[in-house]
């Protein structure tokens, strides 16, 4: 799982309007954050976004995988992040919107005691 630098530029660029995003390289992938909550990733040079209840049928309707770390040992296992369509991720104005999405669902995630 890798990412290269060009696109996860690419990908806080196009968030740029939106918030302040930044990156933190972890497990040879990125966390995407703002305001301190990680609210996508990118892994293998795709982007993904947050998911529970309230936005994940946005992402199956379009066709959207979720993420897998482990594709080769698990095909089962998933985590609450599914990739951002090509279409959204070109278009800076849709893609804040489905970000600012997925950092409610972080915050929300973030806010709970465990």
């Amino acid at each position: 799982m890798a990412v290269s630098d060009e696109f996860l530029d690419y990908v806080i660029d196009q968030l740029a309007g939106w918030g302040q995003v930044s990156a933190r390289k972890m497990f040879g992938g990125a966390g995407l954050y703002c305001d301190g909550a990680m609210f996508g990733l990118v892994a293998d040079d795709v982007a993904y976004l947050k998911v529970d209840d309230s936005n994940r049928e946005d992402f199956v309707k379009a066709g959207s995988s979720a993420f897998n770390p482990y594709p080769e040992k698990d095909k089962t296992y998933i985590m609450s992040y599914y990739e951002i369509p090509a279409d959204v991720l070109e278009d800076r104005e849709l893609l804040s919107k489905w970000a600012q999405r997925a950092l409610a669902v972080a915050r929300m995630k973030k806010g709970r005691v465990r």
